[in-house]
């Protein structure tokens, strides 16, 4: 009987989820969907110093964004938890002490000065540098001495020596390491957490485990792991799949550090900025910012996005929280990203999610790097947006809403529907919000984009045409979309130009730019009253700056 197909997706919670672990969970996720296995979430939250339980929730709320559920995991349960590796010292130790016992593992007494050392003789002697094994490895008493003593007490596996180890990786083949590239690694921290390479192999076991998908960057760590296995007696190896790496258009590896680069160049570039007024809009210290903006820290990404915000400086959408907040739908984002690194063996590209899981299959996956092409992407969603039903794409656009807190969310459902009618062949929810946010300002909030008033108003006939449209739209009844659109397209006639030229200068009265839902539709949503209001400003402000120069 075949073994039932288990995968899980075990991230760090350091930050949000990047959109490179959104691939692994993806991937991961789709092979036991695709196989009617399980997917597993496990935190891996054992670095203390690093972990934050807001990074748990957001890495959470950004899988059920996407619509990856988990079988087992925080706030499922299931038979194998706990599922946050904090909560699994007990298990941890269990297996270190056996590998102690069993002379596989040894205490190690050094302080970080004193390896710091070690490798820098390695570095003089032109060697890389390797932990030298004891020859008598250390008992628990000489362990329990070093810690009354103030000494760090680690535990390193003894890797075996004896023979090559071979990884069958899916994707890559049969990949050799040789022993002795393969260093004693620390399984057990002087603060008594486990390791990465310790725990992850203790909880695939227990976890029943059978398919390892993940980034090319841990191969390295899969010699070591696979050993470990071994060592332990734990039988059966699962397979092993290392993802291609995802690089940006700048030709680099996609990376979560791209957005806190992009703001420390934007502030560089800002001579006369405050920098300690910037410290109190993240909420850092002035030492902290610095620390920063010298390369040598890095905030929180909600300090990130704050002081972003405060600046107005637009950032490169790297977490999944990224672009749910420009506007893309979880369906593009799942569709995107199932086709970096991997493809369904057809022409196909534009996929909903049952497809996907039809077609996944892991021997699929490539070896060669993936480019995140953003111009794909939103190609990708424009079709999408045009795929979802309405129902479902309203509920997208009302949390949308919500989360960029625009004043379109103060509206009812049923004008909603009437904007993203209005709005069909929109490339984001963000456009849509764009292009509909003028309708829900005051009329004293709107602003004007100056080069829509030189290009519109101030060239050509336009600012004589928006005084012609004011009072035809003020002897006007019923001022409805059809009757701006005939009353527009008269004028337009008699101008012997272009209906563009003519309902160009309405709609920069109305929103302030060129961009809008239908200028007949906006007329009838704003009112005859605020409709006229708005055209008043606008020929005040034109007449006011032109007088002085202002454009």
């Amino acid at each position: 009987m075949p073994q039932k197909v288990v995968t899980r997706f075990a991230p760090s919670p350091t930050g949000y989820l990047h959109v490179g672990g959104a691939r692994t969970a993806l991937f991961n996720w789709l092979w036991a969907r695709r196989n009617s296995g399980t997917f597993i979430l496990r935190i891996e939250d054992t670095d203390q110093k690093r972990n934050t339980l807001t990074a748990t929730k957001q890495v959470m709320d950004d899988l059920r964004w996407l619509g990856i559920e988990w079988d087992e995991g925080p706030e499922v349960g299931g038979p194998n938890g706990p599922y946050l590796q904090s909560q699994r010292m007990d298990i941890y130790e269990k297996y270190i002490r056996q590998l102690i016992d069993e002379k596989k593992a040894y205490y190690c007494f050094e302080t970080s000065q004193e390896l710091d050392e070690l490798r820098e003789e390695a570095e003089a002697d032109k060697k890389g540098f390797s932990y030298k094994r004891p020859e008598k490895f250390p008992t628990h008493e000489d362990a329990q001495k070093a810690r009354e003593e103030g000494r760090p007490v680690t535990v390193r596996f003894a890797v075996p020596q004896d023979k090559p180890v071979v990884v069958n990786d899916v994707i890559r083949g049969e990949i050799t390491f040789a022993p002795s590239d393969i260093s004693d690694f620390i399984i057990q921290k002087s603060d008594g957490f486990p390791t990465y390479n310790f725990a992850c192999v203790i909880d695939d076991h227990l976890m029943k485990v059978t398919h390892i998908i993940r980034g090319q960057e841990h191969l390295n760590n899969t010699p070591g792991q696979q050993t470990l296995w071994i060592a332990l007696g734990f039988g059966e190896l699962p397979k092993y799949a290392h993802m291609s790496v995802t690089i940006s258009e700048s030709g680099g590896k996609l990376s979560k550090r791209e957005r806190p680069a992009a703001l420390r160049t934007a502030i560089k570039a800002m001579p006369d900025i405050d920098l300690d007024t910037l410290a109190s809009v993240g909420g850092i210290s002035r030492q902290e910012l610095d620390a920063f903006l010298e390369a040598k820290s890095t905030p929180d990404m909600p300090i990130i996005n704050n002081i972003a915000e405060y600046l107005k400086v637009p950032l490169p959408e790297i977490n999944i929280v990224d672009f749910s907040k420009s506007g893309y739908i979880p369906e593009t984002m799942v569709n995107f990203l199932a086709l970096l690194g991997w493809n369904p063996g057809d022409s196909r590209e534009i996929m909903k999610i049952d497809e996907l899981v039809e077609a996944f299959d892991v021997s699929r996956l490539t070896k060669s790097n993936s480019l995140f092409d953003r111009q794909k992407l939103v190609a990708f969603n424009t079709e999408h947006l045009k795929m979802v039903p309405r129902e479902k794409l309203l509920g997208y656009f009302k949390a949308y809403l919500k989360e960029i807190d625009s004043p379109v969310s103060k509206t009812d459902d049923e004008t909603l529907l009437r904007i993203i009618k209005l709005c069909e062949g929109a490339r984001t929810l963000a456009d849509i919000e764009r292009k509909s946010r003028f309708l829900f300002l005051s009329n004293e909030e709107i602003t004007y984009e100056q080069k829509a008033i030189e290009k519109v108003l101030l060239k050509g006939d336009g600012f004589n045409i928006l005084k012609t449209i004011r009072s035809r739209i003020e002897t006007q009844t019923p001022v409805d979309a059809q009757n701006i659109e005939a009353m527009l397209m008269k004028l337009a006639e008699e101008k012997k130009i272009g209906l563009g030229k003519v309902a160009q200068p309405l709609r920069v009265a109305l929103c302030g730019s060129t961009i809008s839902i239908s200028i007949f539709e906006a007329v009838e949503m704003l009112g005859k009253e605020n409709t006229l209001a708005r055209i008043d400003k606008t020929i005040k402000v034109v007449e006011g700056k032109a007088a002085i120069g202002g454009f």
